[in-house]
């Protein structure tokens, strides 16, 4: 499986984008699925993930701004609104099956907001 993360760019304070996350090959329905972000000088950070179809957990910081969806089992969404200063990162998106020892990354998607 291979994951092409898309939709960063440039954009102010308060736009919103959507990335997006295209998984080539087959994928599976029981998949975890998420969005994780990288800032200069920082650690990889978890931003939105299905556990499983019932529970999504999502970072403290973007609560209520971001939202993850998984429209068919092959593409992933992270809807960003209110984009602030501080979400400026790199995007990764991960399927990954803890059942089948799987772990697939995407190349990543810059986001860089100005303040």
């Amino acid at each position: 499986v291979q994951l092409q993360a898309s939709g960063g760019g440039l954009v102010q304070a308060g736009d919103s984008l959507r990335l997006s996350c295209t998984a080539s090959g087959t994928a599976f329905v029981s998949d975890v699925t998420g969005w994780y972000r990288q800032a200069p000088g920082k650690q990889r950070e978890m931003v939105a993930v299905f556990v499983n179809r019932a529970n999504i957990n999502y970072a403290d910081s973007v609560k209520g701004r971001f939202s993850i969806s998984r429209p068919t089992r092959n593409t992933l969404y992270l809807q960003m609104n209110d984009l602030k200063f501080e979400d400026t990162a790199v995007y990764y998106c991960n399927f990954r099956s803890p059942h089948r020892g799987t772990d697939y990354w995407g190349q990543g998607t810059l986001v860089t907001v100005s303040s």
